[in-house]
Parts: structure tokens; sequence; C-alpha cells
């Protein structure tokens, strides 16, 4: 199976699951992401958040793909973008600390390991860009596909807890400690052909109409 790894942007935004192309989860505060929802605007509202975060930050997500078809992806970013966290009862995150927010793998590609290359990824790059940790809130109740990452799955890749709850512990991965994950972590990610490179990509320009939802929401 050949492996590639690629950036998320507007081009290949599509290529997410089709509840996650549109999901506002993490992109807006629970007020805002139920007026877009009951107005049918979350589509536009995903486009536009990932369209700012290109132009203010780089690089948000990671999709990846199996001969070339989309296998998983995952999403991350500085706290200041994900408003929902402040939703939740272990926030804040720590100021060091990018969050790795959400990302799935299809049903058909389980049990490959492709969840761990996924973060490897993220690390990878959140580390050159001179953050010491990516942290993430886990659901220790998951039992199905959501927009938390069940918090087995990430102690099983490395990350700590940080802050716990019963139902949503706060947990990191200390990135310039763990030498020994940061090793196998470079191996794995550099083994795929494409591996992460940030590069320049055209942004959908802001429409009076994105214009207008922004307004509404404020």
């Amino acid at each position: 199976m050949a492996r590639r790894l690629e950036p998320l942007t507007l081009a290949n935004l599509d290529e997410l699951p089709v509840p996650c192309r549109s999901c506002v989860f993490w992109e807006l505060d629970p007020v805002a992401a139920g007026h877009a929802g009951r107005n049918g605007d979350t589509g536009l509202e995903k486009e536009a958040w990932l369209s700012q975060l290109l132009l203010d930050w780089g690089t948000a997500g990671v999709v990846l793909t199996i001969d070339d078809e989309p296998a998983g992806f995952a999403i991350y970013a500085p706290a200041s973008y994900l408003p929902r966290i402040q939703a939740f009862p272990t926030a804040p995150v720590s100021p060091d600390a990018v969050v790795l927010a959400t990302g799935r793998i299809l049903p058909r590609y389980l049990g490959l390991g492709l969840g761990k290359i996924l973060v490897q990824a993220v690390a990878k790059d959140v580390l050159k860009r001179g953050f010491r940790a990516v942290e993430a809130f886990g659901d220790s109740r998951w039992n199905g596909p959501g927009c938390v990452w069940p918090t087995d799955f990430l102690q099983a890749v490395g990350f700590g807890v940080v802050r716990d709850h019963p139902r949503n512990p706060r947990l990191r991965l200390d990135l310039r400690s763990t030498v020994t994950w940061r090793s196998e972590m470079e191996a794995a990610v550099e083994r795929l052909m494409g591996a992460i490179r940030p590069e320049p990509s055209p942004h959908r320009p802001v429409t009076v109409r994105d214009a207008v939802i922004r307004e509404s929401h404020r």
C-alpha cells in the first residue's frame, strides 16, 4: 500500500469524511455552532475557519491517503483558534502547546497503526515550529466515532494525563523530553512518501456572505 501525507488545505478539504467536512465542533463556540447548524452554514464556516488559519498560522491539519484514497486525517491548531476548548472542564491548554483537536481513521483502515502515524506527523510539524508539546482532550467514555479523541488511544501513542477528569481529561505529549519517541517519529514519518512540508497554497477570498456570517456571530 502506498501511503502519503499531505497538509490539509482548502483544495483537499473535501477529502475529509462527510460528517467531518462540515463539522464545526472545534471551530466555533457552542452557541455559534448551533446558530450555524440551524442556518445550514457549517460548511461555509469550516472553509472560512481553515482559510483564516492557513493565512495566519499555516498548516492546520494532515490528510493521510493510501493508494490515492483518503484513509484518515488529523486537525491541530493553537488554542486561540479553537473556541470549543473553553467548554471543557479541564481547560485551559498550556501556553507552550498546540492542540490536537480531532481526527479519524476510516473504518476499512483501522488496525493498521495509522492513527499513530497521524499523531507522529502532527508532532513533527509542531516541533519544527518551536512548540514544546501537543495537548489534547480525551473522551474516557468513547463508544464510537466523534469529535474528541478516545483517551485510551491518546495514552497508547504517548500522551500522559496532566489534568484528570472522569469524562474529558487533558493529556500532553512533551516533544522535547521524549527522545525515544521522537526518534521513532522521525523514522516513521520520513518513510512515507511526501512527508508534511508546509507550502504556500491559494486561499479562498473572504466573500460578502462570509463577512455577514462572521458578523452575526459576534
